[in-house]
């Protein structure tokens, strides 16, 4: 595995990291849903995207739960051209996420943020 290129790190400055900023963004985020995330969007207009990821004790024991943000992560620092700009986004983890592997947290983020961008070209047409 080669080093990662600038645009796929993940800084400290690209993370939400005080329960305060979760706790705002839950309150006035937009939630989107599938059967295994909630995704919690809200356009803040930050230089960046910033990512915050909770994954709780009931999806599973600790080595699940790692394994799950370290997916979500993964994910986050090969798409973040391709999410929502100037945004924070909160990702949580439901008790199904403990059977996803790598791949399958992939194609359902994917899925969640495909349909986020057609609601908002949507929203923008009206």
């Amino acid at each position: 595995m080669g080093s990662l290129t600038r645009s796929q790190r993940f800084p400290k400055t690209a993370r939400l990291r005080k329960r305060a900023e979760f706790v705002n963004l839950s309150r006035r985020g937009v939630k989107l849903q599938s059967a295994n995330f909630v995704v919690v969007v809200w356009a803040k207009g930050q230089q960046e995207n910033r990512l915050g990821v909770t994954v709780s004790g009931k999806v599973g024991n600790a080595v699940t739960r790692n394994r799950i943000k370290r997916s979500i992560r993964e994910y986050f620092r090969r798409h973040r051209a391709e999410l929502p700009m100037e945004s924070d986004i909160l990702i949580i983890a439901r008790r199904g996420a403990a059977e996803l592997e790598g791949h399958g947290v992939r194609v359902e983020l994917e899925k969640i943020f495909a349909a986020q961008r057609k609601r908002q070209l949507l929203n923008f047409i009206r």
